[in-house]
């Protein structure tokens, strides 16, 4: 028993008392700090998600989340710092509710979650489809007299397009930025580019569309005024 005192307790006695009281020191300098709370918006993040599914949501609810902790903590808080985690396993098509609690946050230590705004959240999902789209330019302009607008030749001539299958299937074409050809006698070539106007429609690859644009006279005109 003396060796164990003299071991544990007596040797560095000093030492160990002052270590002690500076733990405890420290203990009551943080259990009197501050406490703060602040609101953080944070985006809802989807894991787990099916490889056959898309969104078929075109506004997902942000998360505010509400956080409490020692005020040097909740000062220094950036919003990349606060997760919301919603595991989206085994969905299906459809409209699908969520909640939403403390335990889909993930925040730094020191920082409790007081609340979460929703607390519920729907979002619809669909099969994700793919199809080819025809591009048909937008040609405007004004052409000399006697002549008119003949063909249009885009090239390429179709682009690939992948998102939500009801959303793919509602497309009929795609169409390129406004070209204006005021001026063309024969045929010029613009480059432009392919437009989907749906937000959850992706263009697979996009590239570069050329437009040739061929005029024609138009019968009855000579071409001089």
């Amino acid at each position: 028993m003396r060796d164990f005192l003299q071991r544990w307790v007596v040797q560095n006695f000093g030492l160990k008392l002052f270590s002690l009281a500076l733990a405890t020191g420290l203990w009551f300098v943080l259990a009197r700090e501050p406490r703060a709370e602040v609101a953080i918006q944070a985006p809802i993040e989807f894991q787990h998600m099916p490889d056959n599914l898309e969104i078929d949501s075109e506004h997902i609810a942000t998360a505010e989340v509400r956080v409490r902790g020692p005020e040097r903590v909740v000062s220094r808080l950036r919003p990349d710092q606060i997760h919301v985690e919603v595991d989206v396993g085994g969905a299906k098509a459809g409209e699908r509710t969520y909640n939403l609690s403390a335990q889909q946050i993930r925040e730094p230590r020191d920082l409790e979650v007081v609340q979460v705004v929703p607390s519920q959240f729907q979002v619809s999902f669909d099969e994700r489809s793919r199809r080819e789209l025809e591009i048909r330019p937008r040609v405007k302009g004004e052409f000399a007299r006697g002549l008119r607008l003949g063909r249009v030749v885009a090239s390429p001539a179709v682009i690939t397009i992948i998102g939500p299958r009801s959303r793919v299937i509602a497309v009929d074409f795609a169409t390129t930025d406004p070209i204006d050809a005021s001026g063309v006698t024969q045929a010029q070539t613009f480059t432009t580019h392919a437009y989907v106007p749906d937000p959850l429609i992706q263009v697979v690859n996009p590239v570069p569309v050329h437009v040739t644009v061929m005029m024609e006279r138009i019968s009855g005109t000579s071409g001089s005024d």
